[in-house]
């Protein structure tokens, strides 16, 4: 097995007792980025190789002079483009920030940092994390590991891509309404949201405030628990961080404890691919089977999800992009007679077609004689939403369904239907709008070979419960064969 095929868990064991070193790890790591990348398209930006093969042989000269080092050190990490990176272009995939260089770091890629872990590269992203396929880039399409005529899912495509493929040990992705759960299930890694506020959003460019969450793609619910462990925490440069302990998810992880999972019935319905409802329904079965509770639960309001996160979605969408106007920073388009028509050329030119969308739908929305009865009628019945969750999880710990009501797609297939797209993500855009925690796991494939992720989701800050669910069914699935993390290659 080659080293950039396994997880941080069996790299740091292997790093402990001297068996491999971090020169090595990042050798095979760029082995592979040389060897998938070009049908893959995982990445906007690569750093140079012998700057990581430098920083990876500084990490094991610590080591040998007994120095401490970090919970990463030595990992390659992919980071997902709209995460600002000191000396790094973030692009956000749109030609309105091709030569964006921060001079600063996103808390998140400063804990990294801190953590020894070694920044590889940007990853491919739908343009400002609009997009549910990662085929919005202005740059590239990035294709699915596992069947390169297949979408990797989006807006955290690349990353998701990336781990799978093994041109990375961890990634970063960002979450809005799923962006970092519908690619690990459709790229067959772990994708974790975190509750909204548990990780910093300083140096994440906003794309829905109310909504956005940094969270990890990783190959196993250990390494999940590695990375979360690193950049959870409060923020006083974040506003919305909250002031929360961050809990031990090893312990958790650890944990014997038995749960009760509510299954709602409205994710069961019209729509949804039988080889994905047998699959679920398995992995269902079997946390069941290993003294798990399973109760059925109600979420009525389901039907209006899609409708109330794209109102919201997109109005906030409309105020965070109205700053790239051409005059401070970012692309400034040419032949202009005026401010006016700067301001039109700009952003005409550097936004791709579904951010010139949102923008409009969110304008429109917000405009006067429309505010209340889109926008403030959408923050209505994301009330109501929360309150099912609420009811809900009086009766359960845990609300356990298809991430995805699809396995992964092909490349174009929904190129010409916007609507189609958006209702695939009617499944992972209630965890944005409650504000909780959800992990997609692996818990099978179809008969073509296409991944497929069970969604695990529990109240505010309640990280170790899906953690302690999510470790056993791992365990349970990998025992029974019915999912085995290896080499796609």
């Amino acid at each position: 097995m080659k080293l950039a095929e396994m997880g941080a868990g069996q790299l740091k064991d292997l790093l402990a007792t001297n068996k491999t070193s971090c020169r090595e790890i990042m050798t095979s790591v760029l082995d592979e980025i040389d060897r998938r990348e070009p049908d893959v398209q995982a990445y906007i930006t690569l750093r140079d190789p012998g700057e990581l093969l430098a920083e990876a042989e500084a990490v094991d000269v610590r080591r040998k002079r007994g120095e401490a080092v970090g919970p990463l050190a030595g990992l390659p990490i992919g980071i997902k483009d709209c995460l600002c990176t000191k000396g790094l272009i973030t692009t956000c995939a749109s030609r309105i920030l091709e030569h964006f260089e921060p001079p600063y770091d996103a808390t998140v890629v400063r804990k990294v940092r801190e953590a020894d872990g070694i920044v590889v590269g940007k990853t491919n992203m739908d343009e400002f994390a609009m997009g549910s396929s990662t085929e919005n880039s202005a740059y590239k399409v990035t294709h699915n590991p596992h069947d390169l005529e297949r979408v990797p899912g989006g807006t955290s495509g690349g990353s998701a891509a990336a781990v799978a493929a093994n041109e990375c040990i961890m990634a970063l992705g960002s979450d809005t309404g799923g962006s970092v759960r519908q690619p690990a299930s459709f790229c067959g890694v772990v994708g974790m949201k975190p509750t909204y506020g548990r990780v910093s959003r300083y140096g994440l460019v906003a794309y829905g405030s109310s909504l956005d969450q940094v969270g990890v793609l990783t190959k196993s619910m250990y390494d999940a628990a590695l990375m979360m462990s690193v950049i959870a925490g409060h923020d006083r440069q974040d506003s919305t961080s909250l002031p929360a302990d961050v809990p031990d998810y090893f312990a958790a992880m650890r944990s014997q404890a038995k749960y009760r999972i509510g299954v709602p019935h409205e994710y069961f319905a019209e729509g949804l691919d039988p080889e994905v409802r047998s699959t679920v329904e398995n992995a269902i079965e079997t946390l069941r089977l290993d003294g798990y509770e399973v109760v059925p639960i109600n979420l009525p309001y389901t039907e209006y999800a899609v409708p109330t996160y794209y109102i919201i979605a997109c109005a906030e969408a409309s105020a965070n992009l109205a700053r790239y106007d051409g005059v401070r920073y970012g692309y400034r388009a040419d032949g202009y007679k005026d401010v006016k028509e700067m301001y039109h050329l700009s952003r005409t030119q550097g936004f791709g077609a579904e951010v010139r969308r949102r923008i409009m739908l969110g304008t429109y929305v917000l405009s006067a004689g429309y505010y209340d009865a889109y926008y403030l009628k959408a923050q209505q019945v994301r009330t109501l939403i929360r309150r099912d969750f609420e009811k809900a999880f009086e009766t359960c710990d845990i609300i356990m369904h298809p991430e995805a009501p699809t396995p992964a797609f092909k490349i174009g297939e929904h190129s010409d239907d916007p609507l189609a797209m958006y209702l695939g993500d009617i499944y992972s855009v209630i965890a944005n709008l409650v504000g909780i925690p959800a992990i997609s796991v692996p818990c099978g494939k179809t008969k073509n070979g296409l991944p497929i992720g069970v969604q695990l989701a529990a109240k505010p800050l309640a990280e170790p419960t899906i953690f302690t669910a999510a470790q056993r069914l791992e365990t349970l699935m990998h025992e029974s064969g019915a999912w085995r993390l290896a080499s796609i290659g």
